[in-house]
C-alpha cells in the first residue's frame, strides 16, 4: 500500500511511519498546514512529496490510503475529500467534533465500498487482547465492574492545542476518554447506556478540561469507572476487571508500546498472564490492510470510532450539566 499522510503529527513521526514501513507500505507524501512544516517533516522522515494541498495526495492514483492525524476539527472535511477520491481512510480519534459528522464520514466510506478505520491502538495490544480473552473464557465469571485509570502527565511537546483550543478539539475528554470508551467496549462487548461525570481544570487546561471522572452503566449491569487526566505525573495507568469468580489487575497497559503486567486472581490463587508483545500500530495496520483486501474488518472500524466519540461527548455533557446522560450511538444502516 502507498500511503498519504494528512497531518505532520507526533504520532505519525514516532509510531505510524515506522509501522507503515514495517508492514510493507510506502509513505508517498505528506501534507500539513504550512509549507515549512510539511517540508521539514518530509525531509526528516524521507518522504518524497510534501505540500499543503490535499490534492497532492488525493490526485495521485498510486496512493491507495490516507492516514489522518491532523487536529480534530479538520478530520471531517479531510476524510470526506479522501473518500470522494477513492482512498481508504485510517483516521485518528476522535473521528470528528460531533457524532453526526463522524457518522457522515463512515457512511460515506461504506457507500463507496472503501475501508474506514479508527486508529484506536489500545485494542491492538497483546495485553488488551489477552484480557478480553480471559473475560470471554469466563475466567473471572460474570463481570461486575471495570475500573479504568488513565491519568497521565501530558508532555510539553504535546500540550499546545490539546490544553487550550476547544475549537480544535482540545481537552482530556476528546483526547483520552475516547480511548477508555473504546477499551470498555472492546473488553466487555457492550455499549454504555448512561453516564454521570465531573470534570475540572487542575493546572494545565486553559479553557478546556484537563481532568475527568465518570461512571457508566452497562446493559449487563456491570459498572464502569473511568478517570482521565493530563496533570498526574506519578499516577500510573491501567485497568481492573472484577467478576464473580475472579479479578484481573493490569498495570501500565494504557500505553502506545507493548508494556505492562497482567495478574489474574481467583480462588486458586494469583497468576501472571503472558501476552504477545507486538507493535500496537503494526498490528492495527495489518488488520487494516487485510480489510482493504476483503479479509475481515479493521481492528477498530469507523463505527467503533463513532461509538467512542458518542460516549466521550456524553461524558462531557454530563459533566457540564451535572445530569445523567443517555449515550446515543448511531448504527450502520
Amino acid at each position: 500500500m502507498r500511503w498519504g499522510l494528512i497531518g505532520a503529527s507526533t504520532i505519525a513521526e514516532q509510531f505510524m511511519i515506522g509501522a507503515i514501513r514495517a508492514t510493507g507500505g510506502t509513505v508517498a507524501g505528506i501534507v500539513s498546514t504550512t509549507e515549512a512544516r510539511a517540508a521539514d517533516f518530509a525531509r526528516a522522515q524521507g518522504i518524497p512529496a510534501h505540500g499543503t494541498a490535499l490534492s497532492l495526495l488525493l490526485e495521485d492514483p498510486t496512493i491507495g490510503a490516507v492516514y489522518i492525524s491532523s487536529t480534530n476539527e479538520k478530520h471531517h472535511a479531510q476524510a470526506l475529500a479522501a473518500i470522494r477520491a477513492g482512498k481508504h481512510v485510517l483516521c485518528e480519534k476522535p473521528l470528528a467534533m460531533t457524532v453526526a459528522e463522524a457518522s457522515e464520514m463512515v457512511r460515506a466510506a461504506d457507500a463507496a465500498g472503501l475501508t474506514f478505520a479508527t486508529n484506536h491502538h489500545l485494542r491492538c495490544s497483546g495485553s488488551h487482547r489477552a484480557i478480553r480473552d480471559l473475560i470471554a473464557r469466563g475466567r473471572i465469571g460474570r463481570v461486575l465492574s471495570l475500573r479504568l485509570f488513565h491519568a497521565v502527565h501530558l508532555p510539553a511537546s504535546l500540550q499546545g492545542w490539546r490544553i487550550k483550543d476547544a475549537s480544535a478539539g482540545g481537552g482530556v475528554i476528546p483526547d483520552i476518554t475516547v480511548h477508555d470508551a473504546d477499551v470498555a467496549r472492546f473488553l466487555l462487548g457492550e455499549d454504555p447506556l448512561t453516564v454521570v461525570a465531573q470534570m475540572s481544570a487542575s493546572g494545565m487546561g486553559q479553557g478546556v478540561e484537563d481532568s475527568a471522572m465518570s461512571v457508566w452503566t452497562m446493559p449487563s449491569g456491570a459498572m464502569v469507572q473511568s478517570h482521565e487526566s493530563f496533570t498526574h505525573p506519578f499516577a500510573g495507568s491501567g485497568l481492573e476487571v472484577h467478576g464473580t469468580e475472579g479479578s484481573i489487575f493490569a498495570r501500565g497497559v494504557m500505553t502506545q508500546r507493548p508494556l505492562g503486567e497482567i495478574e489474574l486472581v481467583t480462588g486458586q490463587g494469583r497468576e501472571a498472564v503472558p501476552y504477545p508483545q507486538h507493535d500496537l500500530y503494526a498490528q492495527g495496520l495489518t488488520d487494516f490492510l487485510a480489510a482493504t483486501e476483503g479479509r475481515g474488518q479493521p481492528a477498530a472500524t469507523g463505527w467503533d470510532g463513532v461509538a467512542s466519540l458518542a460516549v466521550a461527548l456524553a461524558v462531557r455533557t454530563a459533566a457540564q450539566t451535572g445530569t445523567r446522560q443517555t449515550v446515543d450511538i448511531p448504527r450502520a444502516a
